[in-house]
């Protein structure tokens, strides 16, 4: 199976969830089934059918979590090379050369991205066309409304 690129925090954050998810959510929840079981006929208890389905969520969720951490390549961008080079995990300054419009991004792992808070997918069309650019250099986005030109202003490694 392929790994998929994630970054140190994005790591910790699925870790914290999964933790939360079974050293809390989980109990409170059984607790809940259990509590509700003892309420008699379960065909027509509201709670019991609420709590079996929050269960459900928790699951699944749990599985999913498990599932993005085993093939998890964690990349501490921080421990590498300063290049000047725009690759995963850096924190990339572009200019658009039509609006002079700075913008800030850093380049993250698909579960991970926010665009309100400047992180993008290392999937999207704009941190495609930048990978293996340098400072100075010009990418070329291609978007919905034509072709968008960012000049990369400085790479990071945050």
């Amino acid at each position: 199976m392929n790994k998929v690129p994630m970054t140190v925090a994005g790591e910790k954050s699925l870790r914290e969830e999964l933790n939360h998810l079974k050293g809390e959510e989980r109990p409170r929840v059984i607790a809940s089934i259990a509590e509700a079981r003892e309420h008699g006929d379960l065909k027509e208890n509201a709670e019991y059918h609420a709590a079996r389905e929050q269960q459900g969520f928790i699951e699944g969720r749990i599985q999913e979590i498990e599932s993005k951490l085993s093939v998890a390549q964690v990349i501490d961008v921080t421990k590498l090379p300063k290049t000047g080079k725009v690759i995963f995990g850096v924190t990339v300054s572009l200019l658009n050369l039509d609006t002079d419009a700075s913008v800030t991004y850093r380049i993250v792992g698909e579960d991970e991205a926010d665009i309100k808070s400047g992180r993008i997918s290392v999937t999207s069309p704009i941190a495609r066309a930048l990978i293996g650019k340098e400072e100075g250099d010009v990418a070329v986005v291609k978007t919905p409304g034509g072709d968008v030109e960012y000049e990369v202003e400085s790479v990071e490694h945050l």
